[in-house]
């Protein structure tokens, strides 16, 4: 039997990692794997489905560049009988929807704004409040507004900072509060990298206010920012005043950068664990079973609540990326030294 996996983009190392990782669990398991990698592009992504379909796909795994632009794929798909699992980010607006492996991401935004506050010094590494009392003056960023994991981040990060922004703890100097000012089209570094070097020509461009700490939701996005802190002469690492930086994917190039004291923590999700998880979930429709979900009320694609299975996901600082990735296989100490990915 044939599955189809379809994933966004190889400009991300994590997606590579992913769909290789899908690759060879299936091809473990014995079935014919079709990956491809659609570099951000919508029509080539629909086309490269379409094919999939065509070629006669028994499954197709799919992470979408846009989850409400398939609708016509999925339809193909469930008339030839194709189970569609949506792998990371919900394909939304269509019933033909199957299955949805990813991670709580809600909770990995709520994680990302936790990072935030304790490289602020306001939360502890166990999450307990210190009792200062700033202001830290912050930035925020989300991602793409077409991926619906973008908008669970947001959401997850906002109702964790709001508190301290509502109190005078944090103060955002831009006033770019809502997800619409924030949102990062396809995620993409250089659009980041730009946001913030205007960011900081508008709202700090006199000198008589200092930017803290950055909300970022994925480490591509990290870098850019970071790129133009220093740039601005905000220093080259942390401690010469470089502001707090968050993350999200645990990208080699930022592990670095964190063991480095320049960007501050990362979210770890493994992603091997969720292909094993779509892995598994092939397996059971093309057993005519229904794969397992832990998840049955949160994932409305606009159309229904699609079943889901959810992975837990993890803040890396630079005291645990040994004990978390490098004890876990995920990288190597060498990987980790040279910001470099072997594989």
């Amino acid at each position: 039997m044939t599955v189809g996996v379809a994933m966004p983009t190889q400009t991300s190392e994590r997606w590579i990692a992913d769909g290789n990782s899908v690759k060879e669990g299936l091809e473990e398991a014995g079935y014919t794997v079709d990956l491809q990698f659609a570099n951000d592009d919508i029509p080539t992504q629909s086309n490269q489905i379409d094919q999939m379909i065509t070629n006669g796909a028994d499954a197709l795994v799919i992470a979408a560049i846009d989850g409400t632009a398939l609708s016509t794929q999925l339809d193909a798909a469930a008339s030839a009988g194709i189970p569609v699992i949506s792998y990371d980010r919900l394909i939304r607006d269509s019933e033909n929807v199957d299955f949805y492996v990813t991670f709580d991401n809600y909770n990995v935004g709520v994680q990302q704004a936790t990072s935030l506050l304790v490289g602020l010094g306001v939360l502890d590494e166990s999450g307990e409040e210190t009792g200062e009392e700033g202001p830290f003056n912050i930035e925020l960023f989300a991602g793409s507004l077409d991926d619906n994991n973008a908008h669970f981040f947001w959401d997850g990060a906002m109702d964790t900072l709001q508190p301290y922004m509502d109190s005078g703890v944090l103060e955002v100097p831009s006033g770019q509060t809502t997800i619409q000012q924030a949102a990062t089209l396809r995620w993409q570094q250089e659009t980041a990298q730009r946001r913030m070097e205007d960011l900081l020509t508008s709202s700090y461009g006199g000198g008589s206010e200092q930017l803290d700490g950055v909300l970022s939701p994925y480490d591509g996005l990290s870098r850019g920012i970071i790129t133009a802190l220093q740039n601005a002469g905000y220093g080259q690492t942390i401690e010469d005043g470089l502001p707090v930086v968050s993350g999200q994917d645990a990208e080699i190039a930022s592990v670095k950068l964190i063991n480095d004291d320049v960007q501050y923590a990362t979210i770890f999700k493994d992603t091997r664990l969720l292909a094993e998880q779509a892995i598994i979930s092939v397996q059971a429709y093309l057993q005519d079973q229904e794969p397992e979900a832990n998840d049955t009320e949160t994932y409305d694609n606009g159309v229904k609540v699609v079943p889901s299975y959810l992975l837990e996901s993890e803040i890396i600082y630079k005291d645990n990326i040994v004990s978390s990735l490098v004890d876990s296989g995920y990288w190597t100490q060498d990987e980790v030294d040279s910001g470099v990915s072997g594989k």
